[in-house]
């Protein structure tokens, strides 16, 4: 995964920008040249009530303020050295915008920060945060407002697909993780959660019967298919952890003992309804961890292919 240009998408309305500060962090470490977007929308400037020449001078000077607002939150960046670029944009629906300036300038990532708030200890993700994870074509790296300690990275792996993940999706992920960590000289850990069926879903009696094998022929598979993907790669076996568990109730627990920075996770959008499919996990899941959230899709080559 290259670093040299990072899409980073701000909000005016919010007191602080860790995705700002998070893009900043790696520009340092990698030179990597930051374009900052701010999507400015104001119900009030798109409506009927005003003349359409008034109603444009009004967006345009709206525009220009927070241009100047948003250049003088870049001013110590650029005093650092650090090469920025701004854009200011009008649009209705933030993730419509954000993916149009993807389409036009193909970043290496996307950074943007997650809702807060203060006594919740966790990523709470927002509709445009879900839209960009389903329909952005760049890896989007959602940014958590704790404090950011930059030492270690997790990657959550599905290497039976039970949740109809391409195969090539791990090695994907690994590859990414992998890089991230040497750029970034960060410790990576490896992941997969694995949950058998509760024996209390169980009524005939012939399976219950044969529960504890079941068990055991359940940890043996998931233990077998884990093993055959981390063999692949140079990964230390104290870095690969096999997790028992529904994943939304020990990953983090996981995240939270290991204290994780960045968690990598795949994902794969299909269907007319245009599910979004995250590996094992949920939405609880999602906004349960106490990290900052990478979501790594497949190259558009690699996903055609592969369907």
């Amino acid at each position: 995964m290259q670093l040299e240009q990072l899409l980073v998408v701000i909000d005016a309305n919010q007191p602080s920008h860790p995705a700002l500060e998070r893009a900043a962090w790696l520009a340092r470490r990698t030179s990597a040249s930051l374009h900052v977007l701010l999507v400015e929308y104001s119900a009030a400037l798109d409506g009927s009530l005003l003349e359409n020449s008034l109603q444009n001078k009004a967006r345009e000077a709206l525009l220009e303020q927070r241009g100047k607002w948003l250049q003088d939150l870049l001013t110590p960046l650029r005093d650092e050295g650090l090469p920025l670029q701004q854009d200011v944009r009008w649009g209705k629906r933030l993730h419509e915008t954000v993916l149009e300036k993807v389409a036009e300038l193909q970043p290496d990532l996307v950074l943007k920060s997650a809702a807060h708030n203060n006594l919740l200890r966790r990523l709470l993700l927002t509709d445009s945060c879900w839209q960009l994870m389903r329909h952005c074509p760049a890896p989007l790296w959602l940014v958590h407002h704790a404090e950011w300690r930059g030492h270690n990275l997790c990657t959550a792996v599905d290497p039976l697909h039970q949740d109809d993940k391409p195969a090539a999706l791990d090695h994907h992920l690994i590859q990414t993780a992998q890089g991230l960590a040497t750029t970034l000289d960060l410790h990576a850990d490896y992941v997969h959660c694995h949950a058998p069926l509760p024996r209390a879903l169980l009524s005939n009696v012939e399976l219950l019967a044969d529960y504890q094998q079941y068990i055991a022929d359940e940890a043996a598979q998931h233990h077998q298919a884990f093993e055959r993907l981390i063999r692949q790669y140079d990964i230390a076996a104290d870095a690969a952890h096999l997790l028992e568990g529904a994943p939304e109730n020990v990953l983090p627990r996981f995240v939270r003992k290991q204290e994780i920075d960045l968690l990598v996770m795949g994902c794969i959008a299909r269907g007319r309804l245009d599910t979004i499919l995250i590996g094992h996990t949920a939405e609880r899941l999602l906004e349960s961890v106490d990290c900052d959230l990478l979501v790594v899709k497949m190259p558009a080559k690699s996903s055609a292919e592969e369907q």
